[in-house]
């Protein structure tokens, strides 16, 4: 009877662990199957008119032309390369890194890539509201370095975060041994039609530290798209007086029929920035203004065409600058007017 029992059970163990290889071979070559190796390219070219008002002088520029190209060597590895290949008639490298997912919530991402700090500055061209970023994106946030990253998402729960540490010199420096190291980090919470999202960054310019606290609320529903965002610049040593920066904007779009495009948006936006400094020294060792304060509004209109594939907007903008009496200022950052036409493919 033993002996029945325990060929029984042979049998059955056999059997399970066949079905469990078989299984776990079919679950794998259906992955394999449906996994593509293909990369994908993708790319953004922006061009502009820009007149200054206050001066009556004019110009055009190419201020974007991106290619990005991305793809997998595994089920969990990935990788992202990107380069403008004209930005205002510079080639600027922008992105190399590539990833692996610990798990499907959790990945690790190591190479040159946008640094996780702050809402406006992490849009990419094609992702604008406005010609141009905000005083919180352009101003006051280091957007790309050279380091590693962690991204988690916690399912269930609304909540994303990513955290990273990134070479104190420009990305183009890469052969410098460093004794500090840059760090950032964001979380962000969405629920319903919002999201908040707050994220800090420690980053050294030169040789003085500068800590920057980040704040941001989003609401959209229907046509309607509300943001505001809020920093807080630190440095370190009382070597200058902290910045503040604020961005508040809405967007207000609406389907529209024509030949060519299918969405028409109305964009309104107030920023500002007290005294900036990049947090780089003059030749007596201080750190200096870079931008002085000033306050800005935005006023704008976007047609757009929008496919699955590919998109284009073509927007015009008018920004009318606010600053003190007695503060002279380039002509880069006075009053301007700005046609603008952007093709994503």
């Amino acid at each position: 009877m033993d002996k029945v029992v325990a060929r029984v059970l042979l049998l059955l163990s056999t059997i399970s662990v066949t079905t469990i290889h078989t299984q776990a071979a079919d679950q794998a070559d259906t992955q394999e199957k449906s996994f593509d190796y293909i990369p994908k390219v993708h790319g953004t070219v922006r061009t502009r008119y820009e007149m200054a008002t206050e001066d009556v002088m004019s110009r055009f520029q190419v201020r974007t032309a991106r290619i990005a190209v991305s793809g997998n060597v595994a089920p969990f590895i990935d990788y992202f390369m990107q380069t403008d290949f004209n930005d205002r008639g510079s080639y600027t490298f922008l992105d190399a890194w590539g990833r692996v997912a610990i798990t499907n919530d959790i990945r690790i991402s190591m190479g040159q890539m946008r640094i996780p700090f702050s809402v406006d500055a992490s849009r990419s061209p094609h992702q604008y509201y406005f010609a141009n970023h905000s005083t919180v994106g352009k101003l006051v946030g280091q957007q790309r370095g050279v380091g590693g990253k962690i991204a988690v998402v916690l399912p269930g729960t609304g909540l994303t975060a990513e955290a990273g540490v990134f070479n104190t010199h420009s990305i183009t420096r890469h052969k410098v041994w460093e004794r500090t190291m840059d760090a950032s980090c964001k979380a962000r919470y969405t629920f319903g039609n919002m999201f908040v999202e707050g994220g800090f960054e420690s980053v050294m310019p030169d040789s003085i530290r500068i800590n920057q606290i980040d704040g941001a609320v989003h609401w959209g529903a229907g046509h309607w798209m509300i943001e505001g965002e809020y920093l807080y610049k630190h440095y370190t040593n009382n070597s200058f007086k902290p910045t503040h920066a604020w961005n508040v904007m809405a967007d207000y779009s609406m389907p529209i029929r024509t030949n060519t495009f299918n969405r028409m948006s109305f964009q309104a936006r107030y920023d500002g920035v007290t005294d900036n400094s990049q947090g780089t020294r003059d030749s007596a060792g201080e750190l200096y203004i870079t931008q002085p304060r000033h306050q800005r509004a935005t006023v704008g209109a976007t047609l757009s065409y929008i496919h699955p594939k590919v998109r284009a907007d073509v927007r015009i903008n008018y920004e009318n600058y606010f600053y003190p009496s007695d503060t002279e200022v380039d002509i880069e950052d006075k009053n301007k007017l700005v046609l603008e036409l952007v093709v994503r493919f």
